[in-house]
């Protein structure tokens, strides 16, 4: 349900955060200790939190690597130009504020003043969950990287595994669910869900179950661990996210928060979608009308003339000079500084639903057509687009085919997942590392030899000087050491 954040000025403004604001691009130390705020206000650490989390949903070098979006001006990104980042920031910022939620709520000495912005258990249990979504987008991008023992004041830390730190991420959201309490006040400093406990539910068994379908190329039997997983979070009584209204979404209230994709053209046109996208929007489906969403020149007109990915910028500035109906991230009623951003929604849920249950996983394999058009459907109405029509729906490039059960049909339900998850760069990005749709070819002037997509980030300078054992030992674990082309574990 999409849910305004004007709560934000009145109150993160005026409250101190005692957490830093940094996002994951910042430099930070992992290793800070969150128990040194006494008494931090756990509704602004909560409102804070929720106000950043949509840039988790909208990582452009995620974009950029599975190719939604081009760069117009400044080309090294998609060119795959070293991509060396640290994580830190996260944790001394965003994950620093969900920890200090969880102490204050635990702490004898603090816990009954916290309860006057919701039953202990419940903030907990909330900040459980986007913890959990937190550290899905930090190792999907690196691989291992610190977990069990972050956030807990210690100068060095080990890099746990990723299969470590996925079947801890599950379990969390797993224990999350059944943490929540009917008793206490309501949430407060809630900017998405308003306090619905019900809601947050169905995010946690949502959020399990994309975790677990992430896993397929690792636990790819309908027995072994991925299926069993999704089918526990499918299941589950609480419920997961079936429709628009149940959507982990934000509508921003402009002034000093801001759209994430209004921010990117705020006095500068450094993005736009890229060919590859635009060219499977008019190809899809017999032309997606998402297209009229998805892009648009700058004044809003319509337009399909995705800029070239993967160019030189000599070349690029060029044609887009040439040019000037290419291609802006979204239309221009959607990238305003007010506009709604999609960070679990509907259409995720449904499609993995259906994936799921053509690789026969579910007891849902007679439903996987019904499921299937059922997300294509939320992916186009949460845009407040009109549903498909048949025409598009029985499309050979669209249409799903019986035998369903056999995996037969993942690979039109894998491109309906790419289409979804846009604009979010690192779903994207995800989505195509473990599917390997759409079939993307490496940039036309990639700098690296030979030219390859990245597969991760590679870790910065910074972990090396300040944690060189530990990372040291991450790297053996890493086929072909620490570089982009190098496959997390998940990534078979």
């Amino acid at each position: 349900m999409k849910r305004t954040i004007y709560k934000i000025i009145s109150l993160a403004l005026t409250v101190v955060i005692v957490a830093g604001c940094s996002k994951l691009e910042d430099f930070g130390d992992t290793n800070v200790n969150p128990a040194a705020t006494t008494k931090p206000n756990t509704a602004a650490l909560l409102t804070n939190v929720l106000s950043q989390i949509g840039g988790y949903a909208f990582i452009v070098r995620g974009g950029l690597y599975c190719q939604y979006f081009s760069e117009t001006q400044y080309t090294d990104a998609s060119l795959y130009a070293d991509n060396s980042t640290d994580p830190s920031g996260a944790y001394s910022g965003i994950l620093y504020d969900l920890e200090n939620i969880i102490i204050t709520n635990t702490d004898e000495k603090t816990k009954d003043e916290a309860a006057l912005n919701g039953a202990n258990e419940n903030q907990i249990a909330i900040a459980r969950i986007l913890k959990a979504y937190i550290f899905w987008t930090i190792t999907d991008r690196w691989g291992d990287v610190p977990y069990s023992e972050a956030l807990k004041g210690n100068p060095i830390v080990a890099f746990d595994t990723q299969e470590t730190i996925y079947k801890s991420l599950i379990n969390e959201l797993k224990e999350a669910v059944a943490q929540f309490t009917t008793s206490g006040g309501p949430i407060k400093g809630d900017i998405a869900y308003n306090g619905d406990i019900a809601k947050w539910k169905k995010l946690a068994n949502s959020l399990r179950m994309l975790m677990a379908l992430r896993l397929s190329k690792v636990y790819p039997g309908a027995n072994e661990y991925a299926a069993t997983e999704f089918n526990a979070a499918l299941n589950d009584p609480a419920g997961h996210i079936e429709t628009n209204a149940d959507n982990f979404a934000l509508t921003y209230p402009g002034g000093n928060f801001k759209h994430p994709v209004y921010n990117l053209y705020d006095g500068r046109k450094d993005y736009g979608e890229s060919n590859t996208m635009t060219n499977i929007m008019t190809t899809v489906g017999g032309g997606d009308p998402r297209q009229a969403v998805y892009g648009a020149t700058v004044t809003g007109a319509p337009s399909t003339n995705g800029v070239p990915y993967g160019w030189t910028r000599d070349k690029t500035e060029a044609w887009t000079a040439a040019n000037p109906d290419w291609c802006y991230i979204l239309h221009i009623d959607y990238r305003q500084p007010t506009s709604t951003i999609y960070i679990v929604d509907a259409s995720h849920v449904l499609l993995a639903r259906a994936e799921a249950a053509d690789r026969g996983w579910t007891a849902e394999t007679a439903n996987t057509k019904t499921l299937y058009e059922a997300g294509i459907t939320a992916s186009f109405t949460k845009w407040g687009l009109p549903a498909p029509t048949p025409g598009y729906l029985s499309h050979s490039t669209v249409a799903l085919a019986n035998p369903f059960g056999t995996g037969a049909n993942l690979q039109n339900i894998h491109m309906q997942q790419y289409i979804a998850y846009y604009p979010d760069g690192l779903q994207g990005w995800s989505h195509w590392r473990r599917t390997n749709v759409p079939a993307l070819t490496p940039a036309e002037d990639a700098v690296n030899d030979p030219p390859t997509i990245p597969r991760r980030y590679r870790y910065h300078q910074t972990n090396y000087a300040l944690n060189g054992p530990a990372l040291q030992e991450a790297i053996s674990r890493l086929t072909g050491g620490d570089k982009m082309e190098s496959r997390i574990w998940w990534d078979k």
